[in-house]
């Protein structure tokens, strides 16, 4: 029987120190990928080696639009080779949305074969009610639902609650994660601070209007963003925003295959062989 990771065969004589993640499709656990601009050669290789890891792609920002002829199509059809859900990132469709051109670029992206998509206001202002919309419209096209919560710019900061708030208005309108904001750098942006901590009230807050933490996504592109949520929710909390070479740190962090979270684990001494 194939057992994900176990390529080599290390699972014969060896278990994770975490306990073993749930195989794909999962709810639970999700990685998501940010991709900034990969070639096709890069793109292989990541599916090749961490596709077993891997739930979401995301094309970041508004990177899908400025593609070389038809290379765009094949990345989308590679991920999806594997299984893996791919969309474009939440500024592109808050350009769309700007300029009017919501619903076109809605049915644009159904064209194309993404598979799930992403609402969110980090850059622009949105009401609840075309917040709204936009999830109905994308549910109604088949599209696995992302929603994001939290500014880009530090000085537009929302207070938590309106966060937290907002987060369960999109999880009752149809959202299927929401995430929460962290950029590509998890500094001073979205409720982490400049030394990209996030305050346990911030987290708890949170946590009271949404109930599951499974229902959120965190981007998390820092290590120690991510030894944080696994200590705090353990080995299947959902992480995103995580660069292309770091897949595989990442899942060892995961499973208790780097000193960081083996800790988590061992506490006597080894006393023989």
């Amino acid at each position: 029987m194939f057992v994900p990771g176990n390529g080599s065969g290390w699972l014969e004589i060896l278990s994770y120190p975490l306990g073993r993640r749930a195989s794909k499709p999962r709810s639970n656990g999700l990685t998501m990928v940010i991709d900034k601009g990969l070639g096709i050669g890069e793109t292989r290789d990541l599916l090749q080696i961490n596709h077993e890891h891997i739930d979401f792609i995301k094309l970041g920002f508004g990177t899908p639009a400025l593609y070389a002829a038809g290379t765009l199509e094949e990345k989308i059809q590679m991920a999806l080779a594997y299984d893996i859900d791919i969309y474009p990132g939440g500024t592109f469709f808050e350009v769309a949305l700007w300029q009017g051109k919501a619903k076109e670029f809605l049915h644009k992206c159904k064209a194309l074969g993404f598979t799930a998509v992403e609402i969110s206001d980090g850059t622009i202002s949105m009401s609840e009610e075309v917040r709204e919309r936009a999830i109905y419209l994308a549910a109604d096209l088949g599209f696995r639902i992302l929603t994001e919560v939290g500014k880009k710019n530090n000085g537009g900061r929302d207070s938590v609650s309106s966060l937290a708030a907002q987060a369960a208005r999109d999880l009752r309108a149809g959202a299927f994660k929401v995430i929460l904001e962290g950029r590509e750098c998890g500094i001073n942006v979205g409720l982490y601070d400049e030394k990209g901590k996030m305050a346990d009230d911030d987290m708890h807050i949170l946590l009271d209007h949404i109930g599951d933490p499974s229902l959120i996504i965190w981007e998390a592109p820092l290590k120690s963003q991510q030894q944080d949520l696994i200590t705090k929710f353990g080995p299947d909390v959902n992480l995103g925003n995580i660069p292309p070479q770091e897949v595989l740190a990442v899942e060892a962090l995961r499973v208790g295959l780097r000193a960081d979270t083996l800790q988590l684990v061992t506490g006597t001494s080894v006393t023989g062989m």
